[in-house]
């Protein structure tokens, strides 16, 4: 029995360590509109839910996630989408 409530402790453990990396990785990022290639958008947006269907290059209402302060950088980046 002590030998199960350990592993489970363990496991545990490592799902809360995975879940606080995964919530790291999005700090530090913003959305940036009007950059994302044809099928390489991150996420929701023009009437899809999807990931990777950005229909045009450009496109002012599809987004990906870059590091703050880089979108304004790039030619054609917004923070906000249409702008």
């Amino acid at each position: 029995m002590k030998n199960q409530a350990l592993i489970i402790a363990a496991v545990g453990t490592l799902v809360s360590l995975g879940v606080a990396q995964a919530m790291g990785a999005k700090e530090g990022m913003e959305k940036c509109y009007g950059v994302a290639k044809a099928g390489k958008n991150d996420c929701a947006a023009n009437g899809h839910s999807c990931a990777a269907q950005a229909k045009t290059d450009g496109d002012k209402s599809e987004w990906i996630a870059v590091p703050k302060g880089t979108c304004e950088k790039i030619v054609g980046g917004s923070l906000t989408p249409g702008g």
